[in-house]
């Protein structure tokens, strides 16, 4: 189908965080979606576009159904547990959540003949890669089951494009995803935060007494790990550069989604504390389990094969956008 086609798009997890906000620029650029998600993570309010389907991937009657009556001509899945540390300690809701109900997404897609996917995976499937920048071309070595999970779900994706010639997807490994709407529409809206950005601006308004750091003796310039941190307004282009990748037809693929740099904590921080004003309190302690020492992005293929052009890889701005979702979210 030509680049300029208008197209049916079912999002799973879409009343979430990144999902939200990708249901914002396919609905302002003109696309018919339809929102399936059970709200446990997501919020009604986020979904500025299309219908809300509100049930459980793992319902198959409520899925199948899904797509019999939207009729998508591609999905987009982001339903997922990702919060690492809990990965760790409860490994089967992970395999059950982000892996089962996959498997029943895709037979889902097969019986309705929808042949394009965009699938929301995550830089953790490199775990504590040899290189950084990482490339895409690096050895899947992931060290949290929620990573596992996302390379199993690459890895069911890949053989299923191998089975069935006319369908093809990209799988879009996140780094470290940021920010929120200009507009302070949507945002980050998760009620236990685990992102640093995240928390640190909670402290900041006084919702915490004080900001961990996990661990400051990481083979880095400070001790602190380092993450790539990019906009999620930017990711979400990053979808629709895949769509229209896939519609033009292009092969079903993998790309990384960063900057190409990192900060470490201690240098978030700071820049929180400059953004906000606020000389918040932090507390170092010792490292979380399943934590990378250094997560930055080799992005040249994305930029060459999707024509990504990241517009908002500025540090500053992230936090800002963040910070102010934050206070309008009182």
């Amino acid at each position: 189908m030509p680049l300029k086609s208008k197209l049916k798009v079912l999002i799973t997890g879409g009343a979430g965080y990144i999902g939200s906000h990708v249901v914002k620029a396919l609905g302002e650029d003109g696309h018919e979606v339809a929102v399936f998600d059970n709200l446990t993570s997501g919020n009604r309010e986020a979904v500025l576009h299309g219908e809300l389907i509100v049930a459980d991937l793992l319902d198959r009657d409520a899925l199948r159904k899904a797509m019999a009556d939207f009729k998508p001509n591609a999905v987009m899945h982001f339903a997922a547990h990702i919060i690492v540390p809990e990965s760790v300690k409860d490994p089967l809701k992970y395999y059950r959540n982000n892996t089962g109900a996959t498997i029943d997404l895709l037979d889902a897609i097969q019986e309705a003949d929808v042949r394009l996917f965009v699938f929301s995976s995550s830089a953790a499937v490199y775990g504590n890669p040899e290189t950084a920048p990482v490339s895409e071309n690096a050895p899947l070595m992931p060290i949290n089951p929620y990573g596992t999970t996302k390379m199993i779900n690459e890895l069911m994706l890949r053989d299923l494009s191998l089975a069935d010639a006319g369908f093809r997807y990209v799988s879009l490994r996140y780094f470290n995803v940021a920010g929120a709407d200009a507009q302070r529409r949507i945002g980050q809206s998760y009620k236990h935060p685990t992102h640093l950005i995240t928390r640190a601006l909670k402290t900041a308004k006084g919702e915490s007494p004080k900001l961990e750091i996990f661990g400051t003796d990481y083979p880095t310039f400070d001790g602190t790990c380092i993450r790539d941190y990019v906009h999620v307004d930017d990711l979400a282009a990053a979808h629709l550069d895949a769509l229209r990748y896939l519609g033009e037809g292009g092969s079903s693929n993998v790309f990384n989604c960063g900057y190409g740099h990192g900060y470490s904590v201690r240098e978030v921080v700071a820049a929180a504390k400059k953004i906000t004003n606020i000389d918040f309190c932090t507390e170092e302690t010792g490292r979380r389990k399943g934590d990378a020492a250094v997560l930055v992005a080799d992005n040249t293929k994305i930029r060459e094969t999707l024509g990504w052009e990241p517009r908002f890889d500025d540090l500053d701005y992230i936090l800002k956008t963040a910070w102010d979702w934050e206070i309008k979210a009182g």
